[in-house]
């Protein structure tokens, strides 16, 4: 594909409450060529908002993911969950984004909304008005009329769709600024700035720049849940990792080669690949000693590559912080800092590994979960394609 689909989303939580009220789910079925969104609000917070969300957004995803048409899906959802006898309303909102893409980069959206802000398109910087499709719901007990919304439209490259929650439309209710809260027109037009100030910003910097000034207008104490879903459509942020010595000596002019030619971010993981680089391009490796670390030796830096690091410590370090679904916010000062953050920052990974055996590596008094290179790149592209929706190829030399 000649662009790449970047999903992310920030949240935060009622002031006082250690879990949230509002769920974001999110899954990819490459088989299919879908990708899917779920944005949920429980009644109330904490939770008991939380388990009804959670309720809700799963049944989205499992709908939403088979054959069932998604407007049918909404509906099966609405009728399954009950409404409170008390307040009269919907335990749960949600709203659920599927994105049909393939190889002819045709990307076809369709979204269902129930009871929530309704999503923004932002294109060449300007909002684009989507016409929406009202199917009435009749429930027994709701004391209001209740509609799904329906929108289907195509993406184009550079397009972004926010999704959140009433906690960002709300935000600052009550203040003297905004007494009735931020409501939807000064979100549109607080996006419009920041994306105006920089166009290239990643989904999860556009997520993070709404909850964050949501929260500011609540006086840093959110007076309810606050979560922003982010998508952007964009040109794919490629990087290459190289890792490991290839099987035979007369290959690694091939491995530097292949590293050279690369258009993109570079990381060289290993310390023998950094030298087989260093000597057939002859050119100096320089340790970082800044970067000091007990647990993890200093990442290094060398001509034509963005960074060097020590093979697997490293490595194993970043597979278990990566099946830890660490968010860019949360990376260590580290050289497995830096080098999540290049690839968290990227959208297609490519893995090169040497499969020469590296002796130093069958010594017994190694832990045993550093385990083989190979296994734990392979866990490193599972965590990469299941909890970031990253695109990964796999290369072995």
């Amino acid at each position: 594909m000649n662009y790449f689909i970047e999903v992310d989303y920030s949240q935060f939580f009622k002031e006082g409450q250690n879990i949230g009220g509002d769920v974001f789910l999110l899954s990819r079925n490459k088989a299919e060529g879908q990708i899917i969104c779920t944005l949920s609000d429980g009644l109330g917070s904490g939770v008991k908002a939380n388990v009804l969300a959670n309720l809700t957004a799963h049944m989205a995803q499992k709908y939403a993911l088979s054959t069932i048409d998604i407007v049918k899906s909404a509906e099966i959802i609405m009728n399954t969950l009950p409404v409170c006898k008390e307040r009269k309303i919907s335990y749960a909102t949600f709203s659920i984004l599927k994105i049909l893409y393939s190889d002819s980069d045709s990307l076809r959206v369709s979204i269902v909304e129930y009871d929530n802000p309704g999503f923004l398109l932002l294109r060449n910087g300007e909002y684009v008005k989507c016409e929406k499709t009202i199917f009435p719901l009749k429930r027994a007990g709701a004391f209001k009329d209740e509609n799904l919304c329906y929108t289907e439209l195509e993406l184009r490259a550079g397009d972004r769709i926010l999704l959140y929650t009433d906690g960002v439309t709300q935000a600052g209710l009550g203040t003297r600024t905004y007494p009735l809260g931020w409501r939807e027109h000064n979100v549109q037009a607080f996006v419009k700035r920041v994306v105006s100030e920089n166009t290239h910003m990643s989904a999860y910097e556009l997520a993070s720049m709404i909850t964050a000034k949501a929260r500011a207008l609540d006086i840093y104490k959110a007076k309810d849940d606050i979560t922003c879903a982010s998508v952007y459509v964009r040109k794919p942020r490629r990087l290459l990792i190289s890792t490991g010595p290839p099987i035979d000596e007369d290959k690694d002019e091939e491995l530097v080669d292949k590293i050279i030619s690369f258009k993109g971010k570079k990381i060289i993981s290993g310390g023998t690949t950094s030298l087989i680089y260093s000597r057939i391009r002859n050119c100096d490796l320089k340790v970082n000693i800044s970067d000091f670390d007990t647990s993890l030796p200093p990442s290094a830096s060398i001509e034509g590559v963005d960074l060097v690091t020590e093979g697997m410590l490293t490595l194993n370090c970043i597979v278990q912080l990566l099946e830890k679904r660490i968010s860019l916010k949360e990376l260590p000062n580290n050289a497995a800092g830096k080098f999540l953050e290049l690839l968290l920052a990227s959208d297609q990974v490519h893995f090169l590994v040497g499969t020469k055996i590296n002796e130093a590596h069958q010594d017994s008094s190694i832990p045993f979960e550093i385990g083989i290179r190979r296994s734990i790149i392979r866990r490193i592209i599972k965590a990469l394609e299941e909890n970031y929706l990253k695109e990964t190829t796999l290369d072995f030399i």
